[in-house]
Formats: structure tokens, sequence, C-alpha cells
């Protein structure tokens, strides 16, 4: 009899320590590390998008990445022939483009970047390429993601990404390219 008693209070606690164990690794996940400097925070962004063909995005990091309310903003020409936005929340991109980075693969990155500061707000002219794998050596599409930060005393937040991609009618200039 003792020996049951022994092997249900080892099992009952294994089984709840494990419990513990999960529910703590699942409430403890700790992006402050991505969002701890500027360049940090923009590296996070690039890089969570980013990821080959079935590969999964990190969409909490994604999520963490922004202040409430933020806005992501892309721009471009309209079958009528005239620029429009659409504003997105975070939410918004992940159920309108998630599934599109995963299904045909994507990587953005920054090729160069202009900064303006003053205080606690940041705005960053960032120019990208981007490609669809990273074995890929001629990106299909370059642009500028207009990066406006806040930083709180304590880590950098996103509070808005205007975007718009290079178009044969408007190259990007050379004054936003490598140097």
């Amino acid at each position: 009899m003792r020996h049951y008693i022994f092997l249900f209070i080892f099992i009952t606690s294994t089984i709840f320590s494990f419990q513990s164990y999960a529910q703590n690794d699942t409430d403890t996940l700790d992006y402050s590390k991505n969002v701890s400097t500027l360049d940090k925070t923009i590296l996070s962004l690039y890089n969570v998008i980013s990821g080959e063909k079935g590969e999964t995005r990190n969409w909490e990091l994604f999520k963490h990445l922004f202040k409430p309310n933020a806005k992501l903003i892309p721009s471009g020409k309209r079958n009528d022939s005239i620029y429009g936005v659409r504003y997105l929340s975070p939410d918004d991109y992940i159920n309108t483009s998630g599934q599109w980075l995963v299904d045909n693969g994507f990587f953005e990155k920054e090729i160069h970047r202009k900064k303006e500061q003053f205080g606690n707000i940041t705005h960053v002219f960032s120019t990208y390429e981007a490609y669809k794998s990273k074995q890929d050596e001629t990106p299909f599409m370059r642009g500028i993601n207009s990066i406006q930060l806040l930083f709180d005393g304590t880590r950098w937040w996103i509070i808005n990404i205007y975007w718009t991609q290079e178009t044969p009618e408007k190259p990007i200039p050379n004054t936003y390219l490598r140097n």
C-alpha cells in the first residue's frame, strides 16, 4: 500500500511540476531584448516577417513590437492610377498578409537607413529589398518603410509604418540607397 501511495505522490507531483513549468514557460516569453534599442526593434521587425516558404512567423513577437493602436500603412498606385493607402492594425496585417508570407516565402532586409530623432520620438526612413528566399541573389521588390517609433523610457515601440514600393516611374533616389 505504501508503494502505491508513493507512486501516486510521485506521479501527481511530476504532473503538477510539468504543468507549472509549461505554464511558466508560456507566461514568461520575454521579448524585452527585441525592443531594448532602436536597432534591435527594427531588426526584429524585418526578421519576424521574413522566412522561407512554409516557415511560420512569430506573430506574438510581431504584435509585441507595436504600441496599441499602431498602424501599418501600405501605399501605392491603384488601378485607376491614383495613389492610395490602406490602414491596417498589426492583426489586420497578419490576417491579410501572414498566410501569403508563409505560402510564398519572403525575406525583407534593410539596405539603408536615415534617422531623425528628437527627445523620445524617432523617424526612420528604412530602404528595403525583398526576396522570396534567402538564397535569392536579386530582389523581386524594393521600397522604403517610413517608421515612426517611441522610446517610453523602458523600451521602443513602433507607432506606425508607412511604406511604398519602388516602381519604374518612381525609382528610389540614390540618397536612400547604400552608400
